[in-house]
């Protein structure tokens, strides 16, 4: 499987499902998340769901939640 490249356009990930948060705002303020079939984790901008998908491994993602877990963002969410 070819190595999928940060800033790919999002829609040109295909066999994807999108899943987003049921915190998300009703104006759609909010990112989703894609599992890709190499493992990887694809992110995108709800609001621009053609625009640029960040592509991250799962240990990078594990990591990210457990620093939310851990309350290390909040700062960034007040």
């Amino acid at each position: 499987m070819a190595q999928i490249i940060n800033g790919v356009p999002a829609d040109s990930l295909h066999d994807v499902t999108w899943l987003k948060s049921r915190h998300s705002t009703a104006d759609g303020n909010c990112v989703e998340v894609a599992l890709l079939a190499g493992g990887s984790v694809a992110v995108r901008n709800s609001r621009d769901p053609q625009g640029p998908a960040l592509v991250y491994t799962r240990a990078e993602i594990a990591a990210f939640i457990a620093g939310v877990k851990d309350g290390e963002f909040d700062l960034i969410a007040s």
